[in-house]
C-alpha cells in the first residue's frame, strides 16, 4: 500500500489517541510530512522496535506497539501453547501507555502479564522475565536517544534480548498482521480484576537488590572511607535503585543533580543523555566543581548504563571512558578475589570484539579465560546462559561493552548500571582507603601495559540512500582489503559477516563461530586495531580505532594517522 493510501487508512482508524489523530490532520495537505511518517514501517528486529514519537508506521505509537505485541503474543502462543510476559518502561514520554497497550494484547490473547507500577530499570525488566519464569519481555525505552524517540526491546525466556532468530520470527508474525483489524485488545481494568494483568509486587524489587549486594567484592569497605559521590540519573529511572544501593554498601555522602533527579521524558537539561558524551554530564560536572567529590555517576535513562567522572590530580575532573570503567573494574574484581583466594577455577571474562584490547593482558596476568562476543549485550548473555546449561555460571566473572554497559553475577542477563554504580563506588572506597584514586589505578594500568587509546567515529547517513551507501562502503572495503594502514601492517582479518578469519602473517585461515554480523576487523601490528561496522540502531557507520603507545600523546599520535587512513579506505 502507497503512503497516501496508508494515510487514509491512519485517517480514518487511528482514532485511540488524541495526539496522533490532530497530528494527522495537521498534515493532510503535506505530501511530504505525509511520505516521512508512511513511506516505511518500523522493523523489528534484535534491538526490537525504535523510532520517533508521532503518528505512522514509521513512528512510534500505539498501533505500531499493538501489531509488534501481537505479533509477539503470536509467536509465544506458537511456540510455547502459553505464556507469561514482563513488561516495564523508563521516562520515555508516552512510555507507560505503550507499556499499558502491550499488556492489552497480551491479556486478549491469553498470555499471563506482570508490569510494573512505575518506571524501572531495563536490568529490572530482565531480572522479572527470570523471576516471574516469563516467555518473553519487552521494555520500553529508547535507551540514550534525544526525547523525541520511543521504543521496545524484546526479552526471551532467558532474560537476554531477543535473539536474531526469535527477533525473525516474531517479525514474521508482524508482517501478517493488519495493525487496525487483526490485533486483539482487552479492556485494562477487566484484565487486572481478573488477574490477567498483574502489578509486580515491592518485595520482588527487594529479592532484585539481595542479588546486586551479593555481587560485593569487598563488603564494607565503603563505611568508614567518607566516600563522596555525586550522582545524576539524567531523569532517568536510576533514581531510587541506585541511591538504595548506594546506601546500603555504606556510602553516606551522596549529592544529587536536582535539575536531573526526577523522571522527565524531555530530557530538558541534556538534549542527548547519554553518559558517554560530555554534555549530557555538564550539570553533574558543575555540581562536582561546587562539591568536591571523589566521583560523579551518571546513569542513563533506562539505567543499564553508567558513566563516571573521577578527581584528576590538580583538583579538575576527568571523564572516564566505558573502556577504562571496565578495565578498572575487571582489575579490582579479579585482583582482589586473587588477595583473598576466592576466584574460581577457570575464571569467564566476556567482552564485546569493539572493546578494549587491554583486557586481554589483564586476563593473561590473572589466568582468566576471555570470551570475544558481538557488539550487543545479548552476546554476553548468551555466554553466561551457555555456562549456566553446564552447571558453570560460577566461572563467570564480569562482563562489559565500551558503550558503558557492564555486569557482574548472573542473576540478570543485560548490563546493570545499578551493580556497576555499586561496584564503581565500592572500588573508589577501596583505593581511597589505600591513598589513591581512580585518576590514578588507571594512569597505573596504562604504566603497566601500556597506553590503549579506543576511539569511536561516526559518520551518519540519512535515508535510503545512506543505507545504500554503507551497504557499498562495506563491500568496497570486503573486495579491497588493505594491506597497511597508516604505515601498520594489517596481520590479520576477521569478517563477521562472511565468518572468516585470516591471518596474513602465516596464512591460516579459521572459521568464525560467532552469529553472522556485518564487521570487519583489521589487526594491526603493535597491537592496534580498525573496527568498521555499520550500527544496528542508527543511520551511522562506526570506526572503533585501537592505538597503542607508550604515552597518551604517542597513542593520540597513533590514532590521528589510523583515523585518516581508514577515512581514505572508506571514501569519506
Amino acid at each position: 500500500m502507497d503512503d497516501k493510501k496508508l494515510f487514509a487508512a491512519w485517517l480514518e482508524n487511528a482514532t485511540d489517541d488524541k495526539d496522533l489523530t490532530e497530528e494527522l490532520k495537521s498534515i493532510e495537505n503535506n505530501d511530504q510530512e505525509i511520505y516521512d511518517r508512511f513511506y516505511t514501517a518500523l522493523k523489528f528486529g534484535t534491538a526490537g522496535l525504535r523510532g520517533v514519537i508521532g503518528a505512522g508506521t514509521n513512528r512510534m505509537n500505539i498501533y505500531v506497539v499493538r501489531q509488534a505485541t501481537q505479533g509477539l503474543a503470536n509467536y509465544v502462543l506458537n511456540k510455547y501453547g502459553k505464556g507469561a510476559v514482563a513488561i516495564s518502561h523508563d521516562s520515555r514520554i508516552k512510555a507507560d501507555l505503550f507499556m499499558n497497550e502491550a499488556a492489552r494484547v497480551l491479556a486478549a490473547n491469553g498470555i499471563k502479564v506482570y508490569i510494573t507500577s512505575e518506571l524501572q530499570p531495563t536490568p529490572v525488566l530482565s531480572y522479572l522475565v527470570r523471576y516471574f519464569k516469563c516467555q518473553a519481555g519487552i521494555m520500553v525505552t529508547a535507551s540514550h536517544n534525544p526525547a523525541k524517540y520511543n521504543g521496545y526491546k524484546a526479552y526471551g525466556e532467558d532474560g537476554c534480548q531477543m535473539t536474531d532468530a526469535a527477533a525473525a520470527a516474531v517479525y514474521d508474525e508482524i508482517q501478517k498482521l493488519d495493525m487496525f483489524k487483526d490485533v486483539k485488545l482487552a479492556d485494562f481494568d477487566e484484565a487486572i480484576a481478573n488477574g490477567m494483568i498483574e502489578y509486580v509486587d515491592d518485595s520482588v524489587y527487594d529479592t532484585y537488590l539481595e542479588k546486586v549486594l551479593e555481587q560485593q567484592v569487598n563488603p564494607g569497605i565503603c563505611k568508614g572511607a567518607e566516600l563522596k559521590v555525586v550522582y545524576t540519573p539524567l531523569n532517568g529511572c536510576g533514581n531510587k535503585l541506585v541511591r538504595k544501593v548506594l546506601g546500603k554498601i555504606g556510602v553516606e555522602e551522596v549529592e544529587i543533580v536536582k535539575e536531573q533527579e526526577l523522571p522527565d521524558g524531555n530530557f530538558t537539561t541534556c538534549p542527548y543523555p547519554n553518559p558517554e558524551i560530555q554534555e549530557a554530564l555538564q550539570k553533574g560536572l558543575e555540581l562536582c566543581e561546587k562539591v568536591q567529590p571523589d566521583l560523579l555517576l551518571a546513569t542513563d535513562p533506562d539505567a543499564d548504563r553508567v558513566g563516571i567522572a573521577v578527581k584528576d590530580y590538580d583538583g579538575s575532573y576527568r571523564l572516564i571512558t566505558g573502556n577504562e570503567d571496565g578495565v578498572m573494574l575487571t582489575n579490582y574484581i579479579l585482583s582482589c578475589k586473587k588477595e583473598a583466594n576466592t576466584l574460581p577455577e577457570k575464571p569467564v571474562v566476556v567482552k564485546t570484539i569493539v572493546t578494549t584490547k587491554l583486557i586481554n593482558k589483564l586476563c593473561e596476568k590473572y589466568g582468566c579465560e576471555l570470551k570475544n562476543v558481538l557488539t550487543g549485550f545479548k552476546y554476553i548473555g548468551e555466554v553466561i546462559l551457555g555456562l549456566e546449561q553446564k552447571g558453570e555460571e560460577n566461572r563467570y566473572l564480569f562482563g562489559f561493552e565500551e558503550s558503558y554497559g557492564y555486569l557482574s553475577g548472573t542473576y540478570v542477563r543485560d548490563k546493570d548500571a545499578v551493580v556497576a554504580s555499586m561496584l564503581v563506588a565500592e572500588m573508589a572506597a577501596y583505593y581511597k582507603k589505600q591513598g589513591k584514586s581512580l585518576a590514578e589505578v588507571i594512569d597505573g594500568l596504562y604504566e603497566e601495559f601500556g597506553y590503549y587509546l579506543n576511539k569511536t567515529f561516526a559518520f551518519e547517513f540519512e535515508g535510503a540512500a545512506g543505507m545504500q551507501k554503507m551497504a557499498d562502503m562495506m563491500t568496497a572495503v570486503r573486495e579491497n582489503l588493505p594491506a597497511e594502514i597508516d604505515g601498520y601492517k594489517v596481520v590479520k582479518v576477521s569478517d563477521y559477516l562472511l565468518k572468516k578469519e585470516k591471518d596474513l602473517v602465516t596464512g591460516e585461515e579459521t572459521d568464525i563461530t560467532l552469529p553472522t554480523s556485518n564487521v570487519i576487523t583489521l589487526n594491526l601490528e603493535n597491537d592496534n586495531a580498525v573496527i568498521i561496522r555499520p550500527s544496528g540502531t542508527e543511520p551511522k557507520i562506526k570506526l572503533y580505532v585501537t592505538a597503542v603507545g607508550k604515552t597518551k600523546d604517542d597513542a593520540l599520535n597513533v590514532c590521528d594517522g589510523l583515523v585518516k587512513s581508514a577515512e581514505e579506505i572508506l571514501g569519506l
